[in-house]
């Protein structure tokens, strides 16, 4: 039994851990932060540190569970909160070089500032991150983490949209009535651009 609710603060740290291990192997972290597992995952979780802090003012984060465990986590931010500020930026950067390092913020700056220019002008629901722990992917956790997100747009008659660097994904996310709007190369890395339209 899959029981998807919005997390506590005090489970956030617990959420960080999913996150990582459960896009440890996404093909842009693998580009942003380097080919050795260890050291990727310690990043990743450096990084997703700093995003679910503004994850939890900007938006919504939801976390599946089963029998009290935190097994999949999905992130949400509100319509017109989903790029930050210039003054959220400068204020964020100090924190992300120390947390990654020179050398992966410069890709993953590259990899943000591409994903900007194909961020919708319509007011929008942006899904991401959403991760499922790395051993319990392909059991059912995702769908239900997407049945809730759906469920959460729907009753504002909002839009959603994503994007995505594995192609199976894109798959998944059609199965919830995303379309494809766009395709580009980050990092070296094919990705898609994906926007479900508002239900009626």
């Amino acid at each position: 039994m899959i029981n998807v609710r919005k997390l506590r603060a005090d489970e956030f740290a617990v959420a960080v851990e999913v996150l990582s291990r459960g896009m440890q192997d996404n093909p842009l972290h693998i580009q942003a932060f380097g080919p050795v597992l260890e050291a990727r995952i310690e990043a990743l979780k450096r990084m997703f540190s700093i995003v679910l802090q503004r994850l939890e003012l900007k938006g919504l984060l939801l976390g599946a569970f089963i029998e009290g465990e935190l097994v999949g986590v999905t992130g949400m931010v509100r319509p017109r909160n989903c790029r930050p500020s210039k003054i959220e930026t400068l204020s964020m950067l100090p924190r992300m070089l120390f947390s990654v390092g020179v050398r992966p913020l410069g890709r993953v700056g590259e990899w943000m500032s591409e994903w900007k220019k194909h961020d919708l002008r319509e007011d929008h629901w942006h899904l991401g991150p959403v991760a499922v722990d790395a051993h319990l992917q392909g059991t059912g956790i995702g769908s239900a983490l997407m049945t809730e997100y759906c469920a959460q747009i729907d009753q504002t008659h909002g839009v959603g949209y994503l994007e995505t660097d594995k192609e199976a994904n894109v798959r998944f996310y059609e199965k919830f009535g995303f379309q494809i709007i766009a395709q580009s190369t980050v990092l070296d890395i094919p990705n898609w651009f994906m926007r479900r339209p508002a239900q009626p």
